[in-house]
């Protein structure tokens, strides 16, 4: 796991040395293979701006020369050398143009590219990764990297970039010419670079902390946000809306102080650079004016030396304020780096064996499992299941049996132990194969935006309008799609918001129905369905599951009168295990349960 975030998913701002070194080189890792691919553009881009910013920097000695050199000249009557130094600072000045916007063009298309490469990276690397990093990264998180995250690192590349390389080039250009042209005054340049160097490290090694902190309270209201929109619907029905504008106004108020801890930091830091840059260019005025009266040095050489002077700590706040955008770019790159990082906990296979026909015999082999140390669900748990057996799971809460559902389902891998379909252990078979052969309805039946007609294709894109409507007619959910506004072609809105909880049950298991799995699993499927709709569904299910290995999941004891074979469940063991009319008939748990359900009903 990732030294940011930690097994918890919670985002961490009080990393040791070892760890921020840690997490810097790894950013720095991803940073390289990103820009690798643009290397030749990354080139042309750096040579367009240094010949830009040599043109720029060549203007205050085309003013000295025709100051010291032209004007004499033209005094003689001789008005070529000023008409040739005027020329040539037009000429630079319009080539310097062109080339700066040649430079923002090319810029700008390695800045998209990189961004293009990074939210596919992450897209793909939040699909890959396990069920388990999802249940304990907050979708909030996994939004803010690729919302806010990606935000600050587009800034970075959008002008960032560009003013720290044209920044450095500019003065070191600058402080070459000032060298060159008069050397005294290149040498008390030089001086105020102590200052200024001791400046820039007290700025650099406290907004580095600083900014982390900021990335981190931003984080934190974006996933309160998220989390309280997504369950705005237990939110209006828990009236915990007071209680979540405390918590979001206490988030707000620490990205507020965080921020404004940064913004102190400037306040210093720029006006000490407008000081630094002040006192430079007196000293260079008045150590300048007395060599101009002993003869020292001409008076244009002076102007440029004071034009260079003053120039050269003109890119030191556009290099500031690219330090703000590198330090937030920087503590959001570890961030993204953090995700990229993590490693499935159920990887594909490294040699996978293909199922071609897919009968649906599973097989548990004294399977160990626990969600984490220490605390086991199943405990040397096996178990046969014939191919073609719909089997029912009964127990109470926390028996296991999400947790044998998931299993078989290859969201998480036995601790110990084997699961094997059709006598292939699930670690070894093909993604593909396993994906077609085991399909899982849960109680949730999440919907995307888009059509019914396309949520039912979900697991078979390429199913025609026929398969789809046939699917439907199936589960019986034909008749409510066809009274909806467009039919098949409605949109479902949000989270399926514009269909009834039941209606969406319907729909995923249409969709389940036409990916025509070898094993089906239904994890409370019916929960959210009224009687009627529970008893139709329970008549398609009677032919849909015929030759079909079925696993299903229920507290509502009726489902279970369509299972071949009913196993109750305790504590992650099998404590029952038997036909339904067997285990009512019998003095179990099972009959228990069964006898407590019909007396509910009277």
């Amino acid at each position: 796991m990732s030294v940011v975030t930690g097994v918890t998913g919670e985002e961490r701002d009080d990393l040791n040395r070892a760890e921020s070194t840690q997490v810097r080189r790894r950013s720095q890792v991803l940073l390289g293979s990103l820009l690798s691919p643009l290397k030749r553009r990354i080139v042309l881009t750096f040579a367009v701006v240094v010949v830009s910013t040599a043109a720029q920097v060549a203007g205050p000695a085309l003013i000295a020369l025709g100051i010291d050199r032209g004007v004499p000249a033209l005094i003689a009557g001789d008005a070529m050398p000023v008409a040739l130094t005027t020329i040539a600072y037009i000429v630079l000045g319009i080539g310097g143009a062109l080339l700066i916007g040649w430079y923002t063009l090319l810029q700008a298309k390695i800045s998209q590219a990189v961004l293009f490469d990074l939210r596919r990276r992450v897209f793909r690397q939040t699909q890959r990764l396990s069920l388990e990093f999802h249940e304990s990264y907050t979708s909030g998180r996994i939004i803010s990297r690729q919302t806010s995250d990606l935000d600050s690192i587009r800034e970075l590349l959008d002008s960032g970039v560009s003013n720290l390389v044209s920044g450095v080039l500019y003065m070191l250009g600058t402080a070459i010419a000032l060298v060159v042209i008069d050397p005294m005054s290149g040498a008390i340049l030089a001086g105020a670079l102590v200052p200024l160097w001791f400046l820039t490290r007290w700025f650099q090694t406290r907004s580095q902390i600083r900014f982390r902190r900021t990335r981190v309270a931003s984080a934190r209201v974006i996933v309160k946000f998220v989390e309280t929109m997504t369950g705005i619907r237990a939110v209006k029905a828990f009236r915990t809306e007071p209680a979540n504008d405390r918590v979001f106004a206490k988030d707000v108020e620490e990205h507020r102080d965080s921020n404004a801890r940064v913004i102190r930091l400037f306040g210093i830091y720029d006006p000490g650079l407008v000081l630094i840059g002040n006192v430079t260019v007196a000293i260079v005025l008045l150590v300048g004016g007395y060599r101009v009266v002993d003869g020292g040095i001409q008076i244009g050489v002076l102007l440029a030396a004071l034009l260079y002077s003053r120039r050269f700590f003109d890119p030191m706040e556009e290099m500031a304020m690219f330090y703000n955008s590198y330090q937030s770019a920087a503590a959001a790159l570890e961030k993204i780096s953090g995700v990229l990082e993590e490693e499935p906990t159920v990887p594909d296979p490294a040699h996978p064996v293909e199922l071609r026909a897919a009968r649906g015999a599973l097989r548990f082999d004294e399977v160990t499992f626990g969600y984490s140390a220490g605390r086991v669900i199943l405990p040397s748990f096996d178990l046969d299941i014939p191919a073609g057996q719909v089997i029912a799971l009964v127990g109470s809460t926390g028996a296991g049996k999400t947790t044998l559902a998931k299993l078989i389902s290859r969201f998480y891998d036995p601790t110990i132990g084997t699961v094997t379909l059709d006598g292939i252990d699930l670690r070894s078979l093909h993604p593909k194969d396993l994906r077609r052969a085991i399909v899982m309805v849960t109680q949730e039946s999440y919907l995307f935006s888009g059509s019914v007609a396309e949520n039912i294709a979900l697991g078979k894109p390429d199913a025609t309008r026929e398969q789809i409507v046939s699917a439907a007619r199936a589960v019986g959910a034909h008749e409510f799609i066809e009274l909806l506004p467009n039919g098949y072609d409605t949109d479902v809105n949000k989270r399926g918001g514009r269909v009834s909880a039941g209606q969406r049950q319907l729909i995923s298991f249409a969709r389940a129905f036409l990916a025509d799995p070898a094993v089906l699993i239904l994890d409370e499927a019916t929960a959210s369905l009224d009687i009627p709709s529970e008893r139709a569904v329970q008549e398609a299910l009677q032919t849909l599951l015929s030759d079909r290995t079925a696993i299903i999941i229920a507290h509502r004891l009726s489902t279970v009168a369509i299972a071949d074979r009913v196993l109750v469940m305790e504590h992650g063991r099998i404590v029952e295990d038997g036909t339904p009319a067997d285990l009512i008939g019998g003095t179990g748990r099972f009959a228990s349960l069964h006898a407590a359900w019909r007396d509910s009903l009277v």
